[in-house]
């Protein structure tokens, strides 16, 4: 039977010192003690080297001693760096378990603590405050141990030489066993202090760089620079004042050490001076005394990490000291399985000084039925749907599925039979497959199943295509570039795509494509691709990175285009630094220049050495290699088509033909085989699928250009059989840090085919399509009306009323009361609150 641990929050830091930790502490315990040993020989052998060796002359004495003393200075080391080895392992066990259980607890924790906590601060507290105990946990038993030994053992091994000056010796010890905890007790305090305060800045700096709409909305940069510099202030004023407490800790620790060779030298002289001590005794004494002080600054160091890392622990526990609300997986049970008839008794849902959110509801759904849940805004609709799918703990009355009471259900209970939308849905960092089959996965490892039963590829279609995801998909997938090592059969398919593309579409979509033409020079392309008319073959060698490249730059200083382009750098980054001191919005203004904004500072200095020279071209000289370098970046990246802030040199723009030869010819000289030019008969890896079958770039400034160009696209794909690989590519698109690259209608429709993915009896929808457009919403409604109804049980809080005719029942709250429920048609009829609702609306 597994020995049952206490909850984490309550487990003391030796607890993690010792567990699954046990065989490595003993391991260095036997390191430990002979090591000790090991110590104590260089000291004898000094005091023989000088009182036997040296003094009586004995060479063949003086080489034995000291092939002793190095031995055991080199064993000595070898077994410290030993300890320090299995240090580092106990200690970064240690971390790495406290962390993974906190981590695990902290997930199970009551989703009102998330409402009140930044997350800023949840991440701060788990990586940042507990890094010490990486430290305390490796030496926890070793620093003690080993320097309480070598303290004790030199310490007899000077009362062996002699009592009377040990004594002296050592008596400042108890003394400053006084003095440093009274200073400690102050550091313990003010570094208290001082973790809040942390925290307290962390949730600012969080909640300001979360709310930045809000701030740079508002022009509320003084209010919160003014938040900031308070707490900020404050955590200066605690730090110094730590600090002078810890280096007076510090010092004084130096000073009672510097007592010791005082009474040493004053007292030890004297007897030398007496005839009454060995010269090699008092060598060997003055040598045991230093290596005294080492175990026991070591000593005062790990008390000072002991007491810190209490002060941490104890504040990292007791910030998450709270109980999971419902369990996580059955005890005794397996998990419910459970047909969908939702029963609702007197439920009421009460926060902070007696507010009611929720007062005496009463409501019945059977398995099967749809129920709308509508109302004016704050009259409980969300906290109903809370309730019900396990989000909140109601505070009285009961709700009951199939007669199980949800408060009792553990969280697998819940996640096996219920589906749930909220209205702005979380999206993981990771592809689209990755956040479709989330709940499944999740489900599949609760269960304990090793073998991955994931919903097929058909089966992701199928959602995606019912939620309105397809298109979506289809997109991400055309614009996805294609690796060299794809199959060959797709690379053929997507050729004879485009042949068939240019033949039926090809001169209906020339306004929306811009083609690959040898002839003319391309407006959405940049300047590099211009010249290039191609793409490297070398994966080091990007269009991005052309500037860096020596034979690149060469080419372009024969062709007699380096300095137009370096001047051309020159006025895009000296028209970009003026324009956005006085412009409102950079970033709008960054679109139209291909400036990056990380670079802007970078830029700024470049320009302003510029404006130095009398003219740009002597500017230009006095620039190094990598500033020229920069703003032969600026001209290379410069796109017509998007970039209006300067224009492409005349002979740039009039000669593209000429310079695209002269550039095959050189390159196949000076670098053979690394550049690819444009042809329509072999595919080109550098772009994306969906220019490699246009042969061409989409005139994304052109209103619909890419929807329509895509439109026309997909049939051609399911003729050539590849429609299927197109959308498992598009599938495997990165969402990006919270879904940031998708839109919101798009995280809707991902957090509704996940739950449709798991088909379960029940789903609880709030809001779940608030970011749809119409036709989207019609379309999610219709697979609601035509695939679930009377196959599972909706509870849906509704923002659009025009929906409601396609429940079974609405119910109608205001206040957090239930003022009516029945039949679409009946509440119209009966002229109340719904009627009001509806009317009012519309």
């Amino acid at each position: 039977m597994a020995e049952k641990l206490p909850p984490i929050t309550k487990r003391s830091m030796y607890f993690w010192v010792l567990h699954k930790n046990k065989p490595l502490q003993l391991t260095m315990i036997t390191i430990i003690v002979i090591t000790v040993g090991m110590r104590l020989v260089p000291i004898e052998m000094q005091k023989r080297i000088v009182s036997e060796a040296i003094q009586l002359k004995k060479i063949d004495a003086l080489i034995y001693y000291c092939m002793i003393y190095i031995s055991a200075v080199f064993l000595a080391g070898v077994l410290k760096y030993a300890i320090n080895i299995l240090q580092s392992k106990v200690g970064e066990n240690t971390l790495y378990r406290i962390r993974k259980h906190l981590y695990d607890h902290i997930l199970t924790l009551p989703m009102p603590f998330f409402r009140r906590t930044s997350p800023g601060l949840v991440v701060s507290t788990l990586m940042t405050e507990l890094l010490p105990m990486a430290t305390f946990a490796g030496a926890a038993i070793s620093a003690p141990l080993v320097n309480i030994l070598t303290f004790f053992a030199f310490a007899g091994y000077m009362f062996y030489l002699d009592p009377i000056l040990a004594t002296i010796s050592i008596s400042i010890y108890p003394v400053e066993m006084i003095v440093i905890p009274i200073l400690q007790r102050k550091y313990n305090k003010l570094n208290r202090q001082r973790t809040n305060s942390l925290r307290s800045t962390s949730s600012i700096i969080s909640e300001s760089t979360t709310g930045i709409h809000e701030i740079q909305g508002n022009c509320a940069f003084s209010l919160e620079e003014n938040k900031f510099r308070k707490a900020a202030r404050w955590l200066y004023d605690l730090t110094y004042r730590l600090l002078i407490v810890k280096f007076g800790i510090k010092f004084t620790n130096n000073l009672f050490q510097s007592l010791g060779p005082f009474f040493l030298f004053l007292v030890g002289g004297y007897l030398a001076i007496e005839g009454r001590f060995e010269l090699g005794a008092l060598v060997a004494f003055l040598s045991a005394y230093e290596k005294l002080y080492d175990p026991w600054k070591e000593l005062m160091e790990f008390y000072q990490l002991y007491q810190d890392c209490v002060v941490r622990y104890k504040q990292v526990m007791d910030y998450f000291d709270l109980m999971a609300e419902f369990p996580s997986v059955p005890v005794d049970r397996d998990v419910y399985k459970l047909e969908g008839n939702i029963l609702i008794k007197d439920l009421s849902f009460t926060i902070g000084t007696n507010i009611r959110l929720l007062d005496n509801i009463n409501m019945q759904i059977n398995a099967g039925e749809h129920l709308a849940l509508v109302g004016f805004s704050g009259s409980g609709k969300s906290t109903l749907a809370g309730a019900v799918s396990q989000m909140l703990r109601y505070t009285g009355g009961s709700v009951q599925v199939d007669g199980h009471e949800v408060s009792q259900m553990s969280k697998q209970d819940i996640a096996e039979n219920m589906g749930i939308v909220a209205q702005h849905p979380f999206i993981f960092d990771g592809t689209i497959r990755n956040n479709l089959v989330y709940s499944s996965e999740a489900l599949m490892r609760q269960r304990g199943e090793t073998e991955p039963n994931l919903p097929d590829l058909d089966r992701l279609i199928e959602v995606v295509q019912q939620v309105g995801l397809f298109v979506d998909v289809l997109g991400f997938g055309l614009r996805t570039t294609l690796k060299k090592d794809s199959p060959p059969e797709l690379i053929e398919s997507l050729i004879r795509a485009r042949e068939q593309f240019q033949q039926l579409h090809g001169a209906q979509l020339s306004n929306d494509i811009e083609f690959f033409d040898p002839e003319n020079y391309l407006q959405y392309a940049s300047i590099a691709e211009n010249i290039i008319f191609g793409a490297s073959r070398d994966e080091n060698i990007t269009l991005s990175n052309l500037h860096k490249v020596p034979q690149f730059v060469a080419f372009l200083k024969e062709a007699n285009l380096l300095l137009q382009l370096e001047l051309l750098g020159c006025l895009i980054a000296t028209r970009t630094i003026e324009l956005i001191r006085n412009a409102p919005d950079e970033q709008e203004l960054l679109q139209r220049s291909p400036v990056p904004l990380e670079e802007l500072p970078a830029y700024n200095r470049i320009v302003e050495q510029l404006h130095k020279a009398q003219s740009l071209e002597e500017g230009l000289v006095k620039l190094d290699d990598e500033d020229r370098g920069a703003l032969l970046y600026l001209s290379l990246n410069f796109t017509l088509s998007q970039h209006s802030i300067a224009s492409i040199p005349e002979k740039i723009f009039n000669s593209i033909s000429e310079i695209r030869t002269s550039f095959k010819t050189y390159m196949d000289n000076h670098m053979p085989d690394t550049f690819n030019t444009y042809c329509r008969e072999s595919y080109e890896h550098a772009l994306t699928i969906m220019d490699n079958i246009a042969y061409g770039h989409i005139k994304l400034d052109n209103a619909g250009a890419e929807d329509r160009v895509q439109q026309h696209m997909n049939q051609l794909l399911i003729i050539e059989g590849v429609l299927e690989t197109i959308l498992e590519i598009g599938l495997e698109h990165n969402v990006g840090n919270m879904g940031e690259d998708l839109s919101g209608g798009q995280r809707q429709k991902i957090a509704l085919a996940r739950a449709f993915l798991k088909q379960p009896p029940i789903y609880i929808f709030d809001e779940a399509t608030s970011a749809l457009d119409n036709a989207s919403q019609a379309r999610i409604q219709n697979v609601m009306e035509k695939m679930l109804k009377g196959k599972a049980t909706i509870l849906s809080v509704v923002h659009r009323l025009d929906t409601l005719p396609g429940y079974d029942k609405v119910a109608v709250l205001r206040s957090g009361k239930l003022v009516e429920q029945g039949t679409y048609t009946e509440l119209i009829e009966q002229k109340g609150a719904l009627y009001e609702l509806v009317h009012g609306a519309s």
